[in-house]
Protein backbone atom coordinates (compact mmCIF):
# COMPACT_ATOMS: atom_id res chain seq x y z
CA UNK A 1 0.00 0.00 0.00
CA UNK A 2 1.31 3.60 -0.73
CA UNK A 3 2.05 6.01 1.76
CA UNK A 4 -0.36 8.47 0.50
CA UNK A 5 -3.30 5.53 0.91
CA UNK A 6 -1.99 4.85 4.20
CA UNK A 7 -2.21 8.51 5.20
CA UNK A 8 -5.63 8.55 3.51
CA UNK A 9 -6.69 5.91 5.58
CA UNK A 10 -5.50 7.33 9.25
CA UNK A 11 -6.71 10.23 8.66
CA UNK A 12 -10.27 8.68 7.89
CA UNK A 13 -9.70 6.85 10.81
CA UNK A 14 -8.53 10.08 13.07
CA UNK A 15 -12.09 11.63 11.73
CA UNK A 16 -14.23 8.72 12.39
CA UNK A 17 -13.14 8.57 15.81
CA UNK A 18 -13.76 11.93 16.60
CA UNK A 19 -17.10 11.68 14.92
CA UNK A 20 -17.86 8.75 17.67
CA UNK A 21 -16.85 10.78 20.65
CA UNK A 22 -19.05 13.84 19.46
CA UNK A 23 -22.12 11.52 18.82
CA UNK A 24 -21.40 9.31 21.98
CA UNK A 25 -24.80 9.42 24.07
CA UNK A 26 -24.11 12.04 27.54
CA UNK A 27 -26.13 11.78 30.25
CA UNK A 28 -30.00 12.13 30.32
CA UNK A 29 -31.48 14.75 33.07
CA UNK A 30 -35.47 15.55 32.74
CA UNK A 31 -37.90 17.29 35.65
CA UNK A 32 -40.08 14.88 36.80
CA UNK A 33 -43.55 15.51 38.78
CA UNK A 34 -43.32 13.86 42.44
CA UNK A 35 -46.58 13.61 44.14
CA UNK A 36 -45.55 13.85 48.35
CA UNK A 37 -48.04 12.53 50.85
CA UNK A 38 -46.77 15.32 54.04
CA UNK A 39 -47.22 14.48 57.59
CA UNK A 40 -47.44 17.76 59.00
CA UNK A 41 -47.95 18.95 62.96
CA UNK A 42 -51.64 19.38 61.74
CA UNK A 43 -52.81 16.65 59.79
CA UNK A 44 -52.16 15.10 56.09
CA UNK A 45 -51.25 17.00 53.28
CA UNK A 46 -50.49 16.47 49.61
CA UNK A 47 -48.68 18.20 46.77
CA UNK A 48 -47.94 17.68 43.35
CA UNK A 49 -43.81 19.38 42.48
CA UNK A 50 -42.25 18.99 39.50
CA UNK A 51 -38.26 18.15 40.75
CA UNK A 52 -34.99 18.99 38.47
CA UNK A 53 -32.14 17.21 39.91
CA UNK A 54 -28.83 18.62 38.09
CA UNK A 55 -24.82 17.45 38.58
CA UNK A 56 -21.48 19.20 38.01
CA UNK A 57 -18.24 17.64 38.24
CA UNK A 58 -16.58 18.30 42.03
CA UNK A 59 -13.36 16.36 42.76
CA UNK A 60 -13.68 13.00 42.20
CA UNK A 61 -17.80 12.80 42.67
CA UNK A 62 -20.33 15.27 42.01
CA UNK A 63 -22.00 18.08 43.29
CA UNK A 64 -25.77 17.42 42.67
CA UNK A 65 -28.68 19.89 42.87
CA UNK A 66 -32.14 19.13 43.97
CA UNK A 67 -34.51 21.59 42.93
CA UNK A 68 -37.99 22.47 43.68
CA UNK A 69 -40.60 24.14 41.36
CA UNK A 70 -43.50 23.84 43.29
CA UNK A 71 -44.15 24.18 47.27
CA UNK A 72 -45.00 21.15 49.03
CA UNK A 73 -46.68 22.16 52.11
CA UNK A 74 -48.14 24.95 54.39
CA UNK A 75 -48.28 26.83 57.16
CA UNK A 76 -51.33 28.08 59.75
CA UNK A 77 -49.08 30.62 60.86
CA UNK A 78 -46.43 32.56 59.26
CA UNK A 79 -42.75 31.05 58.88
CA UNK A 80 -40.40 34.21 60.05
CA UNK A 81 -37.12 34.50 57.80
CA UNK A 82 -35.23 31.90 58.76
CA UNK A 83 -37.50 29.95 60.36
CA UNK A 84 -37.50 26.97 58.03
CA UNK A 85 -34.88 23.89 57.34
CA UNK A 86 -35.23 22.15 53.86
CA UNK A 87 -33.67 18.42 53.86
CA UNK A 88 -34.10 15.56 51.01
CA UNK A 89 -32.57 12.02 50.09
CA UNK A 90 -31.56 11.57 46.61
CA UNK A 91 -32.40 7.69 45.79
CA UNK A 92 -29.63 6.67 43.81
CA UNK A 93 -30.22 3.19 41.86
CA UNK A 94 -28.62 1.21 38.78
CA UNK A 95 -24.93 -0.12 39.25
CA UNK A 96 -23.91 2.05 42.90
CA UNK A 97 -27.51 2.16 44.81
CA UNK A 98 -27.43 4.19 47.65
CA UNK A 99 -28.40 7.59 48.69
CA UNK A 100 -27.51 11.03 48.92
CA UNK A 101 -27.97 13.59 51.50
CA UNK A 102 -29.06 17.13 50.24
CA UNK A 103 -29.80 20.33 52.18
CA UNK A 104 -30.41 23.97 51.51
CA UNK A 105 -30.66 27.07 53.40
CA UNK A 106 -33.37 28.73 55.62
CA UNK A 107 -35.98 30.85 53.99
CA UNK A 108 -34.61 34.19 53.06
CA UNK A 109 -38.21 35.68 53.55
CA UNK A 110 -40.93 35.31 55.82
CA UNK A 111 -43.57 32.85 54.24
CA UNK A 112 -46.81 34.20 55.37
CA UNK A 113 -49.76 31.76 56.78
CA UNK A 114 -51.27 29.25 54.44
CA UNK A 115 -49.21 30.14 51.08
CA UNK A 116 -47.30 27.57 49.58
CA UNK A 117 -43.55 26.93 51.20
CA UNK A 118 -41.32 26.96 48.36
CA UNK A 119 -38.07 25.11 49.15
CA UNK A 120 -34.66 26.26 48.45
CA UNK A 121 -32.17 24.27 46.00
CA UNK A 122 -30.68 21.56 47.97
CA UNK A 123 -27.23 20.09 47.49
CA UNK A 124 -24.72 17.13 48.25
CA UNK A 125 -21.97 15.39 47.28
CA UNK A 126 -22.04 12.32 45.51
CA UNK A 127 -18.93 10.11 45.05
CA UNK A 128 -19.49 6.64 42.92
CA UNK A 129 -18.50 3.34 44.53
CA UNK A 130 -18.78 1.48 41.94
CA UNK A 131 -18.71 1.75 37.76
CA UNK A 132 -21.86 1.59 35.50
CA UNK A 133 -25.01 4.03 35.19
CA UNK A 134 -26.73 4.78 37.91
CA UNK A 135 -29.81 7.41 38.20
CA UNK A 136 -31.40 9.93 40.88
CA UNK A 137 -34.86 9.66 42.03
CA UNK A 138 -36.24 12.31 44.46
CA UNK A 139 -36.85 10.75 48.00
CA UNK A 140 -38.04 11.46 51.33
CA UNK A 141 -38.44 15.24 51.65
CA UNK A 142 -38.14 16.62 55.26
CA UNK A 143 -39.22 19.93 56.69
CA UNK A 144 -38.45 21.50 60.00
CA UNK A 145 -39.81 24.61 60.83
CA UNK A 146 -40.76 26.32 64.41
CA UNK A 147 -39.78 23.31 66.25
CA UNK A 148 -42.02 20.95 64.32
CA UNK A 149 -40.85 18.33 61.57
CA UNK A 150 -42.63 17.95 58.17
CA UNK A 151 -41.83 14.66 56.33
CA UNK A 152 -43.04 14.41 52.31
CA UNK A 153 -42.99 10.98 51.03
CA UNK A 154 -43.08 10.34 47.22
CA UNK A 155 -46.36 8.41 46.55
CA UNK A 156 -46.73 8.06 42.80
CA UNK A 157 -43.18 5.84 42.31
CA UNK A 158 -41.27 8.57 40.18
CA UNK A 159 -39.04 8.10 37.96
CA UNK A 160 -35.54 9.21 37.90
CA UNK A 161 -34.57 13.04 37.08
CA UNK A 162 -30.79 12.07 36.34
CA UNK A 163 -28.54 9.56 34.65
CA UNK A 164 -25.29 9.41 34.62
CA UNK A 165 -22.38 6.73 33.36
CA UNK A 166 -19.81 6.80 36.12
CA UNK A 167 -16.41 5.43 37.08
CA UNK A 168 -15.35 4.63 40.36
CA UNK A 169 -12.88 6.82 41.73
CA UNK A 170 -14.25 9.50 39.93
CA UNK A 171 -12.53 8.83 36.30
CA UNK A 172 -14.35 9.09 33.24
CA UNK A 173 -17.90 9.86 33.92
CA UNK A 174 -20.13 11.72 32.01
CA UNK A 175 -21.92 14.74 33.46
CA UNK A 176 -25.74 15.93 32.44
CA UNK A 177 -26.54 18.45 29.76
CA UNK A 178 -27.46 22.07 30.82
CA UNK A 179 -31.01 22.25 30.96
CA UNK A 180 -31.54 26.00 31.79
CA UNK A 181 -30.64 26.02 35.48
CA UNK A 182 -27.97 27.77 36.90
CA UNK A 183 -25.50 25.09 37.16
CA UNK A 184 -23.09 24.55 34.21
CA UNK A 185 -22.46 21.07 33.38
CA UNK A 186 -18.96 20.10 32.03
CA UNK A 187 -17.06 17.02 32.43
CA UNK A 188 -14.85 14.46 30.98
CA UNK A 189 -16.99 13.99 27.88
CA UNK A 190 -16.38 17.87 26.67
CA UNK A 191 -12.74 17.24 27.18
CA UNK A 192 -12.74 14.17 24.94
CA UNK A 193 -14.87 15.81 22.50
CA UNK A 194 -12.57 18.85 22.24
CA UNK A 195 -9.43 16.07 21.92
CA UNK A 196 -10.80 13.92 19.62
CA UNK A 197 -11.31 17.41 17.69
CA UNK A 198 -8.13 18.66 18.13
CA UNK A 199 -7.01 15.02 17.66
CA UNK A 200 -8.59 15.43 13.77
CA UNK A 201 -6.91 18.64 13.38
CA UNK A 202 -3.80 17.58 14.32
CA UNK A 203 -3.86 14.68 11.96
CA UNK A 204 -5.11 16.69 8.93
CA UNK A 205 -2.44 19.24 9.08
CA UNK A 206 0.01 16.45 9.84
CA UNK A 207 -1.17 15.04 6.66
CA UNK A 208 -0.85 18.35 4.78
CA UNK A 209 2.50 18.56 5.67
CA UNK A 210 3.31 14.94 4.76
CA UNK A 211 1.95 15.58 1.52
CA UNK A 212 3.59 19.19 0.70
CA UNK A 213 6.82 17.88 1.43
CA UNK A 214 6.23 14.48 -0.53
CA UNK A 215 5.63 16.41 -3.51
CA UNK A 216 8.37 19.10 -3.04
CA UNK A 217 10.61 16.16 -2.78
CA UNK A 218 9.19 14.99 -5.93
CA UNK A 219 10.05 18.42 -7.49
CA UNK A 220 13.18 18.26 -6.35
CA UNK A 221 14.23 15.15 -7.29
CA UNK A 222 12.75 15.86 -11.24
Amino acid sequence: MSYQKRTALALASGLAGAAVLMAAPVAHATVVDVNYKCKTPIGDKAAVSPIDIKSVRSGSGYKLTMSFQKGVSSSPVELGKGAMNPSAVIKVGGADPGQVAVSGPANPAAIPANSPIKISDLSGTYTPKESGKVDFTAGVLTIKALGTTTTCTPSNNPGPSLTLDVKAGGGGAQSAPDTGGSLPKTGPLDSAVALGTLGGTVLLAGAAGVLWLTRRGQRAAG
